[in-house]
């Protein structure tokens, strides 16, 4: 149910194709061994497995640039096709709505939304650059993902819905 936006979150991460697959199958494997300590409390089983994802991408890109101490060579590596007119229309609007959504959350939860999934830092990178104890990152990072997601909604976006694009 969630493969495909799985895959697609790994992929906009990782760059590739290969190395996204094994992303997502990690993450799947993750989610398999450690059903039973998914919180239905602290958010929708999308939510989690998507942020497993997107960590576990992360790692390995990271793993990935410490591995290749060469430049990458860009002949072999081949193009990925561009999406559907639609995709690409869908994505511009979805785009546009959470632009619009995050420069409406108070800049403190801006800040780490952005240097968190823009930029790839990890909670404890995040304490140490912004001078902050790791709870508190936690739960301003938690309460920016909420007060978001609230902001999407207002704007007729449901996240939970709409950016799984294994049903499209």
């Amino acid at each position: 149910m969630y493969g495909g936006a799985a895959y697609a979150l790994a992929l906009r991460i990782v760059r590739d194709r290969e190395l996204s697959a094994d992303v997502v199958q990690d993450a799947f494997l993750t989610v398999w061994r450690q059903a039973s300590k998914f919180d239905p409390a602290r958010g929708q089983p999308s939510s989690w497995i998507l942020t497993l994802t997107h960590h576990k991408a992360v790692d390995t890109v990271r793993r990935e640039q410490r591995r290749r101490a060469e430049a990458l060579d860009e002949a072999r590596e081949s193009v990925d096709p561009a999406p559907a007119v639609e995709q690409q229309a869908w994505q511009s609007v979805a785009r546009d709505q959470v632009r619009s959504a995050m420069a409406k959350l108070p800049d403190p939860h801006r800040e780490v939304l952005e240097l968190a999934y823009f930029a790839g830092y990890t909670q404890s990178e995040l304490a140490e650059r912004l001078a902050l104890p790791i709870g508190t990152v936690k739960s301003r990072t938690f309460a920016a993902m909420t007060a978001l997601r609230e902001l999407l909604a207002q704007s007729g976006l449901n996240p939970e819905h709409e950016w799984n694009t294994s049903t499209s």
